[in-house]
């Protein structure tokens, strides 16, 4: 079915309702100039990388450039042929959700690049949809493990722990019961009990873990997690129904550890390109404390109970 695409022309990036979706605000002539270039290039680009063979389509003998033509991708989204031609030459036309996705569609472009053809158009991309845990890979357990002596894990888009250096066991106690760190924190005594300024930390969590719920409306495992929160934690219960939104890339931990005492880390948290979902959370000692000295006897003597244990098992 062909989209009805005879409405008269809207400037990108002038603030109009196009096709129904808000475009960006206070966009500079030479900025819309730049973007339509971009989106030119970015379309040619995407349609020579196809043949027709890959989408269905008779080859239609020799070509004079590679890849499909404007209107096999035309016909391939359901639009009309003059429409995506002068979509490709950056014209101003209207511009829809709808018909974006099935220019997407036509020229098979992965996630990212259907939010790069959005922005391109000077529309706001969608919100993800729900996705799965993400995979961990050897290279990002060598990547954790790498960052020995100090402190490393990964937390997935429910906030599982999916990898953890030796580091990070020692000086914050998880343990293999401790699969969700959330759920640690406001549930695990001994876990919550390391935390020096626990009372203040909470409030942040809770409010980022609101804010990740909110990205993910459609997913059920965020209100399976909230529910079962608030009723084994009245504090969680309590800071929930605030109903706060925060984000925090970075900050400041004070540990307190039974053998060696305090520990100060400044950590940070990075998101990973091909998974912005999975975050990778990395520590290091604050400076000016003595916390890089007490961590490397600590972790010294992990490495060494833990040989002692292999030896044993045999």
């Amino acid at each position: 079915m062909q989209h009805n695409l005879g409405e008269p022309p809207v400037r990108w990036g002038d603030g109009a309702y196009a096709g129904g979706v808000t475009t960006s605000h206070g966009t500079s002539a030479a900025q819309r100039i730049r973007l339509r270039d971009e989106l030119r290039h970015f379309l040619q680009t995407r349609r020579a990388r196809l043949t027709p063979e890959e989408v269905g389509l008779p080859s239609g003998g020799r070509r004079r450039t590679p890849g499909l033509r404007r209107e096999e991708v035309a016909v391939l989204a359901g639009v009309g042929a003059s429409w995506y031609t002068w979509l490709e030459q950056g014209r101003d036309i209207k511009v829809s959700d709808s018909v974006l996705d099935a220019v997407s569609r036509a020229l098979r472009l992965d996630e990212h690049e259907r939010a790069y053809l959005y922005r391109l158009a000077g529309v706001s991309p969608p919100q993800p949809s729900a996705v799965a845990e993400a995979e961990v890979t050897p290279e990002l357990e060598r990547l954790v493990d790498g960052w020995l002596p100090n402190p490393a894990y990964v937390i997935g888009k429910h906030w599982n722990v999916l990898v953890m250096n030796q580091a990070a066991r020692a000086a914050f106690g998880f343990t293999s019961a401790d699969r969700n760190c959330l759920v640690s924190f406001f549930t695990n005594e001994k876990y919550r009990a390391r935390f020096r300024y626990w009372e203040e930390t909470a409030p942040t969590l809770v409010a980022e873990f609101r804010r990740d719920a909110a990205r993910y409306p459609d997913d059920p495992e965020f209100h399976l997690l909230a529910d079962e929160l608030r009723s084994r934690s009245t504090e969680f219960a309590a800071l929930w129904a605030r109903h706060d939104v925060r984000s925090e890339a970075r900050g400041t931990k004070a540990i307190e550890h039974p053998t060696v005492g305090c520990l100060v880390f400044e950590h940070a948290t990075l998101h990973l390109p091909d998974s912005p979902h999975t975050r990778l959370i990395l520590h290091t000692p604050l400076a000016g404390t003595d916390t890089r000295a007490k961590l490397e006897r600590l972790v010294e003597r992990e490495a060494r109970r833990n040989a002692i244990s292999l030896v044993e098992a045999g």
